[in-house]
């Protein structure tokens, strides 16, 4: 099987965890990063950043596929809303999924979402795009996160909770089952979801 090659956008610490997941997945030929000018050049796990912003129109017919890899600590317009222009200009963003990741075929994940290392989706979860769903996390039966969420290392999305779009839930946060997290939400660190 021939593997997608595909750009990474962002070259921080979130790319190196999301590089981890394609290496293996063995899904994607990774060919290069998107970053900052002053980075270009540079390298991340012996990928290079090839390029910034400016340049992913003319990039577009070049690779298979993209991927969001700038992470999100609390509320980022940035990385929504270059997905949502890219995708606007029909860039291809695949689902990635750790191999070590549990997904129940009952669940629904949106494009651009990357899914890693020890997570569980759980059945009739629905997640939804461009999401990070960070190691070790648990989203539980019927649970719904919205587009261009963060449920970060270690969170806990118990069943029938229903996490507004661009919200951002902390490493060991729990919520209580069917609680609601409004729209643009920022959880901390070990928060209690009532």
């Amino acid at each position: 099987m021939t593997k997608q090659r595909i750009l990474l956008i962002g070259g921080g610490g979130h790319c190196k965890s999301v590089i981890d997941v394609i290496e293996q997945g063995n899904y994607f030929d990774i060919g290069g990063i998107i970053d900052v000018p002053e980075k270009v050049g540079e390298y991340v796990l012996g990928y290079k950043i090839i390029g910034t912003d400016d340049l992913l129109d003319s990039l577009k017919n070049d690779f298979d596929a993209f991927h969001m890899t700038m992470g999100m600590i609390g509320i980022s317009e940035k990385r929504s809303d270059l997905f949502n222009l890219l995708i606007g200009k029909g860039f291809n963003f695949p689902i990635i999924i750790s191999p070590s990741a549990y997904i129940s075929k009952h669940a629904f994940i949106g494009e651009g979402t990357v899914v890693m290392h020890h997570s569980v989706v759980n059945a009739g979860a629905h997640i939804g795009k461009n999401c990070i769903i960070n190691t070790k996390a648990l989203i539980e039966h019927d649970a719904v996160v919205g587009d261009h969420c963060h449920v970060a290392t270690g969170a806990i999305i118990n069943g029938g909770v229903v996490v507004g779009s661009e919200s951002f839930i902390g490493s060991g946060a729990v919520s209580k089952q069917y609680s609601t997290v409004p729209f643009q939400s920022f959880i901390k660190a070990n928060s209690i979801i009532k």
